[in-house]
């Protein structure tokens, strides 16, 4: 099987969300969850200031497009291309070109893989971030979003908390 690599959807202008939102149901019903694995539409935090008044909204990175990370194959492809919205896959003709190490990278996509010294059932101090300098046992470790989830005791009782890996240190 192929690797999952991620391309680049042109939508309706305003439409990006819609599609995100469809292109999910369909892999829900059509049961394509290991197929395609992550849908997208990048945004920013900007502050905008309309009538003295400062704002803070979130604004599309890039209007119009759909980030898709996928296994691409004739099911996928048929699946992403036929969603209403869409009006094709970037890329010379209808060959769909997966975006380059580079690109990802410069598009805050690319994530450095990060290896972890522990284990669930460890205990960690939180280094940074709301929770610094608070310990706690992991529960859970998932890779794919790189975070781990830390059970802390909060007024008495256990509460999860998911941090990320680089916020965490093992305890001795």
């Amino acid at each position: 099987m192929s690797e999952a690599k991620w391309y680049v959807v042109h939508t309706y202008s305003g439409y990006e969300n819609k599609v995100k939102a469809n292109i999910e149901k369909t892999i829900e019903n059509r049961k394509l969850q290991d197929q395609i694995l992550e849908v997208s539409v990048p945004l920013e935090r900007v502050v905008e200031v309309k009538n003295g008044i400062k704002k803070q909204v979130e604004r599309k990175l890039f209007p119009g497009y759909v980030l898709l990370n996928m296994i691409m194959n004739d099911d996928t492809w048929y699946v992403v291309r036929n969603t209403r919205g869409v009006t094709g896959f970037v890329g010379p003709g209808s060959k769909p070109v997966p975006l380059t190490e580079a690109e990802m990278i410069n598009m805050g996509i690319a994530k450095t893989e990060i290896e972890l010294d522990v284990e669930v059932g460890d205990s960690v101090v939180v280094t940074s971030g709301v929770w610094e300098n608070t310990s706690g046992i992991i529960k859970s470790i998932n890779e794919h979003k790189q975070t781990v989830t830390i059970s802390i005791d909060m007024f008495g009782r256990e509460t999860p908390v998911e941090i990320g890996f680089t916020d965490i240190k093992k305890l001795q």
